[in-house]
């Protein structure tokens, strides 16, 4: 069991959105669901039998959904970063995960999906071009990267080389 794990708080979308992020990550799986019981249904307010909370995996990552009411959203204060070593990865993630989602909104590779969670598709060579001890080339990438929505590799590669 790894030591900390994210607790994501929906208001009744749960069962939805762990089917939608398990389809879109490999080497991901739903784990235990626990429903609302007439006791539980009742203090919540919550219908009796849908999900209270379920675990699932993305990539070996454990998470929890929690079906909570609407008494709180996910803003951009958290968001999750996924790494991708190609385009073809980084295009993948930005298309499934902005489906019915608000990627116009976001800039430099944040998205936000269809139920409001925040997400960075970011190609690992980004902090490697960031990270050059070259300062003007780091300072070309950032101001490239900037620029962007979904990060292109190719456009990071040429303001880094000039």
């Amino acid at each position: 069991m790894q030591k900390i794990t994210p607790f994501l708080w929906f208001d009744n979308q749960a069962e939805e959105a762990i089917n939608f992020y398990t389809a879109i990550f490999k080497n991901s799986k739903i784990g235990n669901i626990s429903r609302y019981d007439d006791a539980a249904a009742a203090a919540s307010g919550r219908p009796k039998g849908s999900i209270m909370t379920a675990s699932f995996q993305l990539n070996g990552q454990e998470f929890i959904a929690l079906n909570g009411g609407p008494h709180f959203k996910f803003n951009e204060a958290i968001s999750f970063m996924v790494n991708c070593e190609t385009q073809e990865e980084v295009d993948y993630y930005w298309e499934k995960l902005s489906e019915g989602g608000d990627e116009k909104a976001q800039m430099c590779g944040w998205l936000k999906d269809k139920f409001g969670l925040s997400w960075q598709i970011v190609p690992t060579i980004l902090n490697k071009l960031l990270q050059d001890r070259d300062a003007g080339k780091s300072q070309k990438v950032m101001q490239a990267m900037l620029q962007m929505k979904k990060i292109s590799i190719e456009d990071l590669k040429k303001a880094y080389q000039g």
